[in-house]
């Protein structure tokens, strides 16, 4: 009995699949992190609450294409992100792929990327995926349900992290900010949910989907009061593709 239930807890099987590399994102890091500090005002806050081992679940709101390089270089463990399947052609997604990021196609159910997700979390490393799903307003009004069914399958800690400033208000999210922008990075209390063996129930992934947006959200919030920073609100323009 017991082995049958640790069997189904392990579901989807992730043996088969090799570890993501990320040697060569060590360099590219602490390059990366040198020059955003250079030109942005950058502010990281509550540092000490990012998990120093283990495996980390990482859910930051979307505001721009700054928001994956920034945290890349900034974060005090090396990320494995979920990217856009559309980002990863030719020389950048070589490049992608050979420090360890994930390209998912958002258009239908992506069994590899999410199975690469999970063999993340389960060797230990830091997963950096938005709950939002796009970049907009950074608010998490929206939850979508991967987030959810990752915590549920792995037990990982989920991490809270609000940006702001990587998206001027009005701005274009296909934009970065001008050199010398504030932008605030801070790190909240993790948290984790009840780890749910196989099979998942959808409205049981919704559920917690939205215990984790009520967190989120209330993350942000006091994010905004302690910084003074506020959100962009809605972008002028939106990728289509995004």
């Amino acid at each position: 009995m017991t082995a049958e239930l640790t069997r189904r807890q392990e579901l989807p099987t992730t043996d088969d699949l090799p570890k993501l590399p990320y040697r060569l994102a060590v360099p590219v890091r602490a390059v990366a992190s040198r020059y955003f500090a250079r030109k942005y005002d950058l502010h990281v806050h509550h540092q000490e609450l990012f998990p120093r081992t283990g495996p980390v679940l990482m859910t930051p709101n979307h505001l721009s294409l700054l928001d994956g390089p920034l945290l890349g270089a900034t974060a005090p463990r090396m990320l494995h992100q979920l990217g856009k399947i559309e980002a990863f052609g030719g020389l950048q997604g070589l490049f992608l792929r050979r420090i360890g990021q994930i390209p998912i196609d958002r258009t239908s159910y992506d069994p590899l990327a999410i199975r690469r997700s999970i063999k993340v979390l389960r060797d230990g490393r830091v997963l950096s995926i938005y709950p939002e799903g796009t970049r907009g307003a950074g608010d998490f009004t929206r939850i979508r349900l991967g987030t959810a069914y990752l915590a549920m399958v792995t037990g990982a800690p989920i991490l809270p992290v609000a940006l702001l400033g990587t998206r001027l208000p009005h701005g274009d999210v296909e934009g970065f900010p001008p050199a010398g922008s504030r932008v605030d990075v801070v790190y909240g209390e993790p948290f984790t949910v009840d780890r749910v063996s196989f099979p998942r129930r959808h409205s049981d992934v919704r559920a917690v989907a939205d215990q984790i947006g009520d967190m989120l959200r209330a993350h942000i919030k006091a994010a905004v009061a302690a910084t003074g920073h506020p959100l962009p609100g809605a972008p002028d323009k939106k990728d289509p593709d995004d």
